[in-house]
């Protein structure tokens, strides 16, 4: 065998380790982050611990539910809008979330958030709730 094969065999065998490396690697932290997501979506703590404040928001009937992420982590609220998007899919409240102004605290989870963010038919999202 000549030694360019010999070579090109040994970077051959080194290139192929290091992709299956960084293949495993990818799928590892992949895992993770899914893995965190996952956690986080049922059991996300509150932003303070005791009383918080009180933050008044306003939620239009034209806002999506990454609209109203990104208005509570603005307001301090919540900690991560993408987060919160699949808290909202996954939210038993999910169809009962109307329009309105509401007094939310940073004391309260996004669970809490979404049930006092519930308005009923008769309400037409006018009444604030807590």
């Amino acid at each position: 065998m000549k030694s360019g094969n010999i070579i090109a065999a040994v970077f051959g065998v080194i290139f192929r380790v290091v992709v299956v490396i960084l293949v495993v690697y990818a799928v590892y932290r992949g895992a993770v982050i899914c893995y965190d997501y996952g956690y986080r979506i049922f059991t996300e703590p509150a932003m303070t611990v005791g009383e918080g404040r009180t933050i008044t928001v306003a939620v239009t009937e034209d806002m999506s539910a990454l609209d109203i992420g990104k208005l509570f982590e603005s307001k301090g609220l919540i900690r991560d809008s993408r987060l919160f998007v699949l808290q909202y899919y996954l939210s038993e409240f999910r169809k009962e979330v109307g329009p309105g102004t509401f007094e939310l605290s940073t004391s309260m989870t996004v669970e809490e958030m979404m049930e006092a963010m519930t308005v009923s038919p008769e309400d037409g999202g006018e009444e604030t709730e807590g």
